[in-house]
């Protein structure tokens, strides 16, 4: 039986923490939503970089076994906080032009793969076209991410390509804002519902 996808469920879109957001460590979040159905939703901060952690050196750390050499220079990802969970568990969310066993597709556009495999892809030059990597995410029990919603709490945008995976993580919240006309100044740490 082939699940049917839901018009309210939320995978692919970018949540962008509002200033009524009561938890600070999602201040000025932007999140990638992986997956959400009636049993909760996960996603994937992806503007929180880690201070003093080197992708390169996680990579390091593997000690992946191949006869060809691999360039740790060029393994220059930032490394982001996608979230209080796990935090030690790995993700790659990445463009669509990568899709292995594991992968979770999220759509056409993107998918996410938390393997070590696909960690050693990329240190051979063999990963995705556009990646992010992220350690941790953020999950929301049943109903609870569409209370937050309701509370004011996140704004739901539709994803942009350039916007996850170009420019600098900290200013991803102010462009992501920027976009839709909104003025972040102008927006209310206060928040009601009519």
């Amino acid at each position: 039986m082939t699940a049917v996808k839901q018009d309210h469920y939320l995978a692919g879109k970018l949540l962008l923490a509002m200033p009524s957001m009561g938890d600070p460590r999602f201040h000025r979040s932007v999140i990638f939503i992986c997956a959400h159905d009636e049993d909760g939703a996960m996603g994937l901060v992806i503007n929180n970089k880690m201070a003093g952690v080197d992708f390169g050196e996680l990579v390091g750390q593997l000690k992946f076994e191949s006869d060809i050499k691999i360039n740790f220079d060029k393994l220059n990802l930032p490394v982001m906080c996608g979230g209080p969970v796990e935090a030690a568990r790995g993700f790659l969310l990445h463009s669509s032009d990568f899709m292995r066993d594991d992968t979770m597709r999220v759509d056409s556009s993107y998918g996410v793969t938390g393997t070590v495999e696909a960690l050693k892809d990329v240190a051979l030059g063999a990963g995705p076209k556009d990646m992010i990597f992220i350690l941790g995410y953020a999950g929301w029990e049943a109903g609870q991410l569409d209370i937050e919603i309701q509370q004011n709490s996140w704004l739901v945008v539709d994803p942009d390509h350039d916007l996850i995976f170009d420019g600098v993580p900290e200013g991803k919240w102010t462009r992501a804002i920027n976009k839709l006309g909104i003025d972040p100044a102008m927006l209310s740490s206060f928040s009601g519902s009519a």
